[in-house]
């Protein structure tokens, strides 16, 4: 797909609904007694590979546009697959779901795409080990595809030595099945939707700091859930209306839980025009219509307790930061290189090409603003999130922006180009 200058982005937009939220409400309403209904569903290719997994072990799930129905099959009701579990390209389906795999009566085998397949499991493969779970990298190199044997669980209390909401939510899981108190301490707090849906279906779950503490239950309770916006999704029209001329787009009905709100505090930083109207709340989840306008932008340093709040969106933001005056620093990313791609890599690599003055460090990057961008050849790397920010950089460069593989966007956000079109 190919990109041209383009000045004066005008009009609203309604991003689709929350990937991270979108999954979680598959799992506990597979897990629920009775049907759980969600309006605005992420009909991306990550949440229908976690729907397809949880279908494979028995749970009816019906889809109507962006309306999911779960007839949940209670906490050991699931039955055993006749196939691998495929999670295509998402991490999330993966190490989630192994949580609840840990404790079921059976043996099933977990692999997906060839990206999740370099991706690390390590890190849920010792807690849950601790836990008593029995998960077997098949290649024996710390990654999928995993077998996984159900076994009686243990609760354990674990010191993550990374901020991750799929470590902690796939060991909160778990615990929903130990035979006593089972937690999780993060070096900084990780977004907590898990937390908040366990609240919603009624398991007993006590946050504190950072860390969260969960307690085995019997019976989950079938909900109604509303689904907002993705603010992952609406970072790239956040920084397509900072950096184009002449630029006013407003996205509506944005979640800004505050474990998550990071490109917001980023933007105020480097001087956005930017408003955040308030709206209504979802499960305890914050909503808000979000304005912004060209701006005039200053470099920033983002680093330490910020980083899981905006680490999908630290791609997007080096973009932001190259139009910015002055030098932002990225620090305490060391995620960024086991993502869909070593995003570290793919962003100082392809900024450079298009004329950015970027330099990667071992923890994240270091951008001198200021510097006119000119059109190049992306390789999306298929990573969905390289693809949007250099969508978004290709807008605002010199001559043509090609990008190749750039249908990736399905994972996270199928209408992603006709949306930036309407604009």
């Amino acid at each position: 797909m190919k990109f041209t200058k383009r000045t004066a982005l005008r009009g609203e937009i309604t991003v689709p609904g929350d990937k991270s939220i979108s999954h979680r409400t598959i799992l506990l309403g597979s897990l629920a007694e009775g049907m759980t209904e969600v309006h605005g569903f992420l009909q991306g290719a990550d949440c229908l590979s976690s729907i397809a997994c949880f279908q494979a072990m028995g749970v009816t799930i019906e889809r109507e546009g962006d309306t999911v129905r779960i007839h949940g099959k209670g906490l050991h009701g699931l039955q055993a697959p006749t196939q691998p579990l495929d999670a295509g390209n998402s991490g999330t389906t993966t190490r989630l779901m192994a949580g609840i795999l840990a404790a079921q009566p059976f043996t099933s085998t977990v692999t997906g795409d060839a990206s999740i397949q370099k991706r690390p499991m390590k890190r849920i493969i010792i807690p849950l080990t601790q836990m008593g779970a029995n998960i077997v990298s098949i290649r024996g190199n710390d990654c999928a595809p995993l077998r996984i044997q159900g076994m009686p669980l243990t609760g354990i209390h674990y010191q993550s030595p990374v901020a991750s909401a799929q470590v902690k939510s796939a060991i909160l899981l778990a615990g929903l099945y130990a035979d006593g108190e089972t937690s999780v301490t993060e070096p900084y707090l990780s977004r907590n939707h898990t937390e908040l849906m366990f609240r919603a279906f009624g398991i007993p779950i006590h946050c504190e700091g950072t860390t969260a503490t969960v307690h085995p239950t019997e019976h989950l309770t079938a909900q109604q859930i509303i689904v907002p916006g993705d603010i992952s999704s609406a970072a790239y029209f956040i920084v397509a209306a900072l950096i184009t001329p002449n630029s006013c787009i407003t996205i509506r009905n944005v979640g800004i839980n505050p474990t998550r709100d990071g490109i917001l505090e980023v933007c105020r930083a480097m001087g956005a025009d930017l408003t955040v109207e308030p709206l209504r709340r979802e499960q305890s989840e914050p909503v808000a219509d979000i304005t912004v306008r060209t701006s005039a932008l200053k470099g920033t340093v983002i680093e330490g307790s910020l980083i899981p709040k905006l680490i999908d969106e630290l791609p997007i933001i080096a973009v932001l930061a190259c139009f910015a005056s002055g030098t932002t620093i990225i620090r305490d990313a060391q995620e960024l290189k086991v993502k869909e791609s070593n995003r570290i890599d793919v962003m100082t690599r392809h900024l450079t090409a298009m004329g950015a003055d970027v330099e990667a460090t071992d923890d994240g990057m270091i951008i001198h603003g200021g510097k006119p961008l000119h059109g190049a050849v992306i390789d999306s790397h298929l990573d969905h999130r390289i693809a949007m920010s250099f969508a978004i950089a290709g807008m605002n460069a010199d001559g043509e922006t090609e990008i190749t593989g750039a249908e990736c966007v399905t994972i996270s956000y199928p209408d992603f180009y006709q949306d930036l079109k309407r604009l």
